[in-house]
């Protein structure tokens, strides 16, 4: 299949298409964003232009080659067996970013019967059996009673919080978290979290892709059917062979709390049993030691928490509650704009 074809097999909303004209007519009317994707898709053009979601920088304008979302698109189907016929997706996270798009392609490219709906906490409610979606963990979350719905289900967009997986263990749906940005043209790696698929704590590469670290600890992707060039990332990663990776934490997160390097994620995963709110680990600057650890929580305050077993220099030093978190277009905490906002407070409250 290339960019000018429509799969004999594809479905948009129960609706079959004969031509390409036919599909963007449709999508035009009932589908604004489907339609800007698809009109850009079907262009002689050879790339697309896709923005980042903004959660970790400014966000920017990145130019991917069709055919490499092409390799992306085939390269899932194959791994979740989804390259038969009849196949039914649901999309419910917006066209405008990678992950949106990126189910569009698959499902034009390998002939899914797709249905397209708004965003929604729980897209799955009042809907029928599907074989396979992908969700933000937040959607997943407020989704817990109807993922029986669904056969193969994908969490991208954020990290599952060890809450959260404790939850989904016994789901009945094959549950994967994945790895990926738009730069990869969404996931070149899977985690298994459920009983259904086998519980990993490690990231397994896709096929076509190995992984190796840089002089930082950070995650370097190799991915020829996806980009001409290594990835680098900004990952801290702990590399178990070159298919296979644990991820750490962001390296422009790390705290140096007088000479002791903290990583903000890994501190969150310790402290997710003991908070049920929101919240990220941050830090300010500090006479003694430089930059000392902050907790940062979405809400107002409910309960003492609990430290022990949190190393002395890891302990937050201040605990502070927002009522509301910025966030991303994508629906993720943007950490720098959150905690702009809490600098604002805090001034404030010192005048």
């Amino acid at each position: 299949m290339s960019n000018t074809e429509i799969h004999t097999t594809f479905k948009l909303n129960g609706i079959s298409f004969n031509s390409i004209k036919e599909l963007l007519a449709y999508t035009e009317l009932e589908l604004p964003d489907a339609f800007e994707f698809f009109s850009e898709w079907f262009s002689s053009k050879k790339y697309l232009t896709v923005h980042t979601s903004g959660s970790t920088g400014k966000p920017k304008a990145i130019r991917l080659l069709k055919e490499h979302m092409i390799n992306s698109a085939l390269t899932t189907s194959r791994y979740f067996e989804l390259d038969e016929e009849r196949i039914s997706a649901l999309l419910c996270m917006s066209p405008k970013y990678i992950a949106g798009k990126m189910m569009l392609v698959r499902a034009v490219i390998s002939g899914w019967e797709l249905d397209v709906v708004e965003p929604a906490l729980n897209p799955l409610k009042q809907r029928k059996m599907y074989d396979f979606t992908a969700m933000v963990p937040l959607q997943v979350y407020h989704s817990l009673e109807d993922l029986h719905k669904v056969k193969t289900l994908i969490v991208g967009g954020g990290a599952v919080s060890n809450s959260l997986q404790k939850k989904l263990i016994t789901a009945r749906p094959r549950i994967y978290s994945t790895y990926g940005m738009t730069e990869t043209v969404t996931h070149i790696a899977v985690k298994k979290i459920n009983w259904l698929t086998g519980i990993t704590n490690y990231y397994e590469v896709l096929p076509g892709i190995t992984v190796e670290k840089d002089e930082r600890d950070c995650l370097v992707i190799n991915a020829p059917n996806i980009s001409k060039k290594q990835i680098i990332t900004n990952d801290i990663v702990n590399v178990i062979d070159d298919t296979h990776f644990c991820w750490e934490g962001r390296f422009d997160n790390i705290i140096n709390s007088g000479g002791v390097k903290i990583i903000p994620e890994k501190l969150e995963e310790k402290l997710d049993k003991n908070i049920d709110q929101r919240f990220f680990i941050s830090a300010v600057q500090d006479d003694a030691l430089g930059q000392k650890v902050v907790l940062i929580i979405e809400g107002k305050k409910t309960s003492a928490i609990d430290f022990i077993g949190i190393h002395k220099y890891e302990v937050p030093k201040e605990i502070y509650y927002l009522d509301k978190f910025e966030e991303t277009k994508t629906g993720k905490i943007n950490r720098k704009k959150t905690f702009a906002k809490l600098l604002t407070v805090i001034t404030k409250k010192q005048k």
